[in-house]
């Protein structure tokens, strides 16, 4: 059992799911993270775009081959944090400035507009995470939480 100090006072809402580095897992990464906030009772529209642009770069630059990019989603307070992970540790993201009639190069632009913070982290190698942080408001005591890997489940995760 944790120490009272280290105690958070309500539970954390989360959800992961593993999802091929394609245009179809990036959508389905976009589909399932307005689906979860809906049943989270969280606004949607910002996040969602943030996750749609981040996976986006997953598949489009941190593709390999037979590796699945990682979506992560989780409630601290007001505070709603979005990781995607993939394995192109070596392929870090950067803000740059798309030409006019450019095709690309306005993802992180949106997510640094949309996001109240974002960065990268690297993990074991060679993975990289890159995450972003919204605001959102505070979840209603007694609200829907998730613990579940994988799909959209509800419950009281168990301190």
């Amino acid at each position: 059992m944790a120490a009272p100090e280290n105690q958070l006072g309500s539970p954390v809402s989360n959800f992961s799911v593993r999802l091929s580095p394609t245009p179809r897992g990036a959508r389905l990464a976009r589909l399932l993270t307005e689906q979860q906030l809906r049943t989270w009772g969280l606004p949607w529209e910002r996040a969602t775009q943030v996750v749609a642009e981040l996976a986006a770069n997953a598949a489009t630059h941190g593709r390999v081959p037979g590796r699945d990019f990682q979506l992560l989603l989780y409630v601290v307070g007001e505070t709603l944090r979005i990781e995607v992970t993939d394995t192109r540790g070596d392929r870090l993201p950067r803000l740059q400035c798309a030409t006019a009639d450019g095709e690309s190069g306005r993802g992180l632009v949106l997510v640094e507009a949309l996001a109240d913070r974002w960065g990268v982290t690297q993990g074991r190698h060679p993975r990289k995470t890159v995450w972003a942080e919204v605001t959102v408001p505070a979840p209603e005591p007694g609200g829907a939480c998730s613990g579940a890997t994988g799909g959209l489940s509800q419950g009281r995760k168990q301190g």
